[in-house]
């Protein structure tokens, strides 16, 4: 009789805990102002005390509004550096971009492929270690009306038998990211994370070496036989963007009168905070925003 009652006691908790209702969290946001010069500290006075609040300044890569955005028309730049040594030295590294390359790993399809030769927006070593090549712009080659495709950069070695023998090359660094309207820098690859790939079409003896520090092409001696090699990256989505976040205030286990931010640059900022009340079976969210100046 006593375990019954143990187990009703039990289930009527139970069903009571089921039924309880996730309450709708308060918060209310006050500031002794709405226009600040930037520098100055602004001061966010809260009431109520909600699970969680999480901050969204309204700067670029903060932005409440795109905090689910993937996609967006970027400028998708790309630096590298480079090194050249041995053998009479001149320009006998290309770099090259394509928007229709099918990415299969074979000599075929990368001849099939329209590569555009941009070697001149690129500084490429003279004979100094780690050259910066400066930022490139690739965002002529991204085409709106074709979200899908992605972009190909390679870089692209031919050299001939000489007495002086051929010129060794290293791309000591690469980067590519995508930076948008607003200013949100989205890191699309650097040199590890490139997914290169090696194209031999002439003189199989010399040929790209990739590892994750470098690619390095050793070229050959006088004897050496005249060559052609690429390096390809794997394709570059141009229209990739992260998502904009906040930053998390608190949570339940906190309490949190006020907060402090400091904008530094003049604009208008629309200002959002997120604020939920999570429970096991379920949560409740609300938003409160406001608009502030900052001027210079």
């Amino acid at each position: 009789m006593r375990n019954s009652l143990y187990l009703l006691i039990i289930v009527i908790i139970f069903i009571s805990c089921a039924k309880e209702k996730v309450v709708t969290p308060s918060l209310e946001i006050t500031t002794s102002s709405l226009t600040y010069k930037a520098g100055d500290t602004v001061t966010f006075n809260f009431t109520g005390n909600p699970d969680n609040i999480t901050f969204y300044s309204g700067e670029p890569g903060h932005n409440y509004a795109f905090r689910d955005r993937t996609t967006a028309e970027n400028d998708l730049q790309i630096n590298f550096k480079t090194w050249v040594q041995f053998g009479m030295i001149y320009k006998n590294l290309q770099l090259l971009v394509s928007n229709n390359y099918s990415g299969v790993a074979d000599t075929t399809n990368v001849r099939a492929a329209t590569w555009t030769d941009i070697s001149d927006r690129a500084v490429f070593s003279t004979g100094q270690d780690n050259t910066p090549s400066g930022t490139i712009s690739l965002k002529d080659f991204a085409d709106p009306k074709n979200t899908a495709a992605r972009i190909y950069v390679a870089f692209k070695y031919t050299d001939y038998k000489k007495t002086q023998g051929q010129n060794r090359w290293v791309v000591r660094t690469f980067e590519a990211n995508n930076i948008s309207a607003d200013g949100v820098v989205s890191p699309v690859a650097v040199l590890s994370s490139g997914g290169w790939k090696a194209f031999d079409f002439k003189n199989p003896a010399s040929v790209w070496t990739v590892t994750t520090a470098q690619l390095l092409m050793f070229g050959g001696d006088k004897n050496a036989d005249d060559n052609e090699d690429w390096v390809i990256t794997k394709g570059l989505d141009p229209f990739y963007i992260k998502p904009d976040a906040g930053v998390a205030l608190k949570n339940i286990s906190t309490v949190l009168p006020s907060y402090k931010y400091v904008y530094t640059k003049p604009g208008t900022y629309k200002v959002v905070f997120d604020a939920s009340a999570v429970r096991y079976n379920g949560e409740k969210r609300i938003t409160k925003e406001l608009t502030l100046t900052i001027t210079p």
